[in-house]
């Protein structure tokens, strides 16, 4: 059975690992039917995305609004674009979480910016009626909270996108491209103990101010969302191998 790819751009070690595990726990995967790529770390090596079950984009600190890209970013979303390319293509099973919808809208002609952006916090989002027919979202009900923090967001999509959830604050939630790419604007691979992590590796991230690091924890640690948000995950690994 061909493994998941998971391409990561978080440059810490512990973030970069706990989104790895909390994927292969969410997904229900083994740790060994994930490969995960560091594509901040090294150039991304010659990879043919068809000899994977799916891939997963992950979240990080790149955006693709940001004005002042760095080399190694420059150089991640090259790497990235070249593997959107033949997902979109082929319409290759593809998840993107947070990130994701940045770089699927800016590489596809929409438009990214930080007039939708969120904070650290829960995000309720509402099923179009194209996300309620949609089996990435099989057995989540109609309206569903979930992790939010996000510094831009997309305000319009790339052409051809099917919106699948809407929210107030960012109206696209997620959407989806062809039958089996799609993007989330939320994080259904985050639980209370998962963003409470996030939160303290990225105090001085620019998402809140460091003062308010615990206070935040404490929000997370205690905030209630939608159990049913994680079965997105294992619905995407049921898509990606075709029952």
């Amino acid at each position: 059975m061909r493994p998941f790819l998971l391409l990561s751009t978080r440059p810490e070690d512990d973030a970069a690992e706990g989104e790895r595990e909390a994927i292969v726990r969410l997904a229900g995967l083994r740790p060994d039917e994930l490969v995960q790529i560091r594509v901040e770390a090294a150039a991304v090596p010659s990879l043919d995305p068809t000899q994977y079950a799916g891939v997963f984009l992950g979240g990080g600190p790149f955006n693709a609004s940001d004005t002042d890209k760095s080399a190694v970013q420059l150089r991640a979303e090259a790497d990235i674009a070249r593997v959107l390319d033949v997902v979109v293509a082929r319409d290759l099973p593809f998840l993107g979480l947070c990130y994701g919808v940045g770089a699927l809208t800016a590489h596809f002609g929409g438009v990214v910016d930080r007039s939708v952006g969120e904070d650290v916090g829960v995000v309720t989002s509402t099923l179009t009626d194209e996300g309620r027919a949609d089996p990435l979202f099989d057995g989540i009900p109609d309206r569903f909270r979930a992790f939010t923090a996000h510094k831009e967001g997309c305000r319009v999509p790339a052409a051809g996108a099917t919106v699948l959830a809407t929210g107030v604050a960012c109206r696209i939630q997620a959407f989806r491209l062809g039958r089996n790419v799609y993007a989330t604007q939320f994080h259904p691979e985050l639980d209370s103990a998962g963003l409470a992590a996030r939160i303290r590796i990225y105090r001085d991230a620019g998402y809140f101010d460091p003062a308010d690091t615990e206070k935040l924890v404490a929000f997370a640690e205690t905030s209630t969302i939608s159990d049913e948000v994680h079965l997105m995950m294992t619905n995407f690994v049921r898509i990606a191998r075709g029952r």
